[in-house]
């Protein structure tokens, strides 16, 4: 499933956190039509939203399992954990694919070195200082390119 292209409609991606991450793929999803719930523990969160969102945004604790009913986790295509704790989304990710059978669970990880508890758990994770070095390898490739042609 991409999800930003080739989405089907039936599809309902749950967002946990709704920090800079969560709030642009809430607004990027919602922006394409799609069928988006974004939930954090702070109300005041959610002014990162645009103001046409059309998704749903929920005041809960992503670990909380009375939360997650209430915003329908179980008819969840994707769930993507990124608060701003390492462990607190290793949770989310964990209750999502372990207890509600989500097959999508992405966790967001600050820490590099904890990818291998993530790995050994089956859980995708995107992790920005991994993907800064690579971005940053790519520009230094390109610039030796150019100096060298």
């Amino acid at each position: 499933m991409k999800l930003f292209g080739n989405r089907k409609k039936e599809d309902y991606v749950i967002i946990i956190g709704c920090g800079r991450l969560g709030a642009n793929l809430a607004n990027t999803l919602s922006n394409n039509d799609g069928n988006v719930l974004i939930m954090d523990t702070n109300k005041s969160a959610f002014r990162r939203l645009d103001s046409n969102f059309g998704g749903l945004s929920v005041v809960g604790n992503g670990t909380d399992l009375e939360a997650l009913k209430s915003a329908q986790i179980q008819k969840a295509t994707s769930v993507i954990a990124v608060t701003n704790h390492d462990n607190t989304n290793i949770m989310i990710a964990q209750i999502a694919r372990d207890l509600f059978h989500i097959d999508n669970v992405i966790a967001r990880l600050y820490d590099p070195e904890r990818e291998s508890v993530y790995q050994a758990f089956g859980i995708k994770t995107i992790c920005p200082a991994i993907l800064s070095v690579k971005e940053v390898d790519k520009i230094l490739e390109n610039c030796g390119e150019k100096v060298h042609s």
